[in-house]
């Protein structure tokens, strides 16, 4: 039950920084449009100095966002009694698995492929390249790949803590 609650929380949470944002500036989220998109928006003169700016940033801010949330996941993990490696890595792998499923089904496959707010200024013309799943899908995947790098990570702690 509180993997349950604690699914339902995280994918509020990811909705309340995720959405907003992407809302008010499509290109908050630029990396992850489709390649089609994306190199449209390199040849509109309009997006040079944003693009350059934001391809900077990206990494950093991944390997950060990557490092954050294997400590915020694995303290939640900690506080829920998941004190060794197998359940703290189950338990942290199935919150970020459903985080992105959520992500996936509804952002992606529902707002993001059907909005046309999200649609960047430049790209209006690209519907069947906004509205094609398999990127999503190929994203998602690559999620999963995240989600047991964070899990391997938060799990990691969890035992390191417990050594002491």
């Amino acid at each position: 039950m509180i993997l349950f609650i604690q699914c339902v929380i995280l994918c509020i949470l990811f909705t309340i920084l995720i959405l907003p944002a992407q809302y008010r500036n499509p290109l908050s989220q630029f990396a992850s449009y489709p390649t089609a998109i994306k190199k449209r928006v390199y040849e509109l003169p309009q997006y040079k100095d944003f693009i350059a700016s934001v391809e900077h940033k990206n990494w950093k801010r991944k390997l950060l966002g990557t490092l954050l949330s294997a400590v915020l996941l694995a303290m939640l993990v900690y506080f829920s009694g998941k004190r060794t490696f197998e359940m703290a890595f189950f338990h942290v792998f199935v919150l970020f698995l459903v985080v992105n499923l959520y992500d996936l089904i509804v952002f992606d496959l529902i707002i993001f492929c059907h909005s046309k707010k999200l649609m960047i200024p430049g790209t209006e013309d690209m519907k069947a390249e906004y509205r094609n799943p398999m990127h999503h899908i190929i994203g998602a995947l690559k999620g999963c790949a995240i989600g047991a790098a964070v899990a391997l990570i938060a799990a990691s702690i969890i035992f390191i803590i417990g050594l002491f």
